[in-house]
């Protein structure tokens, strides 16, 4: 018997759990549509496959309305115009592999063995972090009760802290463009040129100058960011990546991109203590009743079918 662990926090919207599974003969799902939500039908196979991954997690919960759940989730992330590609989740899935010291064949056996399926999990991931971004959008809008700059001061110093400090970054984000029609033919060797750009790379300073004889490369300055406002796929690379240095280069929808860590420091503000105040918890249960809500909104103006 082997323990995998499914973490995430507010990332993922998962509770962190440790979960076990013995290795079985994977169930056949026939597969019907049991639901339509909003023209989107959901199948028992997809259903099976949710009561499996609860199951996989010890988890109680009724596998149906939980895809129903995902189905709005992603809906809605779509109609406001997030989209997560399949780099984002396919980088989100080798990660989950790492976490649990498995090789990513081993994490696709153990989905198949299981019933959840690596195609289930992956789809499961993709909603969360779709979701997380709607949750964030909303939560900024101030309709879950945002917390301000300054009542993030205030609580931390009622509760006896100090006002907090957070890393600021200097970035610039190097892109080299691969056009869609065009990806299955270059993006290797496109790859090949930016990990070789990234090789030379010794500061933002000269990054336009080594760009200036390439085809189709972007160079963005993004400006300050503090270190809870990076992007999820990118801040543990930051993190690791020295000033002057630049992250690892990675596929996105985008082409090949890597990000150079022109300065950091360390500041002390109200905007720090109120993005360290929400990405370290302080708004877990105000996130979760925001994103109860949510759903319950959508819910409302749903129309669902059961077949």
């Amino acid at each position: 018997m082997r323990k995998f662990l499914f973490s995430a926090g507010f990332a993922l919207l998962v509770a962190a759990t440790s979960v076990s599974i013995m290795a079985t003969t994977p169930p056949a799902f026939a597969s019907t549509i049991k639901y339509v939500v909003n023209n989107i039908p959901i199948t028992t196979g997809d259903i099976a496959h949710r009561a499996a991954f609860l199951k996989l997690q010890h988890k109680k919960g009724d596998a149906g309305q939980e895809m129903i759940d995902q189905t709005l989730r992603l809906a809605e992330a779509k109609r406001l115009g997030i989209r997560i590609t399949d780099a984002q989740v396919d980088a989100a899935y080798q990660r989950f592999a790492t976490t649990n010291k498995m090789q990513l064949k081993q994490l696709d056996g153990i989905m198949a063995q299981s019933g959840v399926t690596k195609e289930h999990f992956k789809d499961f991931i993709r909603t969360q972090m779709a979701w997380n971004q709607a949750l964030a959008a909303r939560y900024r809008s101030g309709e879950g009760g945002a917390v301000t700059e300054q009542d993030a001061v205030r609580r931390m110093l009622d509760k006896g802290g100090s006002k907090p400090t957070a890393m600021e970054y200097m970035l610039q984000q190097v892109i080299f463009v691969v056009p869609a029609s065009e990806r299955s033919a270059t993006l290797a060797k496109r790859k090949r040129e930016a990990d070789a750009m990234r090789a030379r790379f010794n500061g933002c300073n000269t990054t336009r100058e080594f760009a200036k004889g390439l085809i189709d490369v972007t160079v963005r300055d993004l400006g300050r960011v503090l270190a809870p406002q990076l992007p999820a796929d990118w801040a543990d690379q930051i993190k690791a990546t020295k000033v002057g240095g630049a992250t690892a280069t990675r596929e996105t929808e985008r082409g090949i991109e890597f990000i150079g860590i022109c300065s950091s420091r360390e500041v002390s503000d109200d905007k720090a203590a109120q993005m360290v105040f929400q990405s370290e918890g302080g708004n877990d249960k105000d996130a979760d009743e925001l994103s109860k809500k949510y759903v319950d909104e959508l819910r409302k103006k749903a129309k669902i079918v059961e077949r």
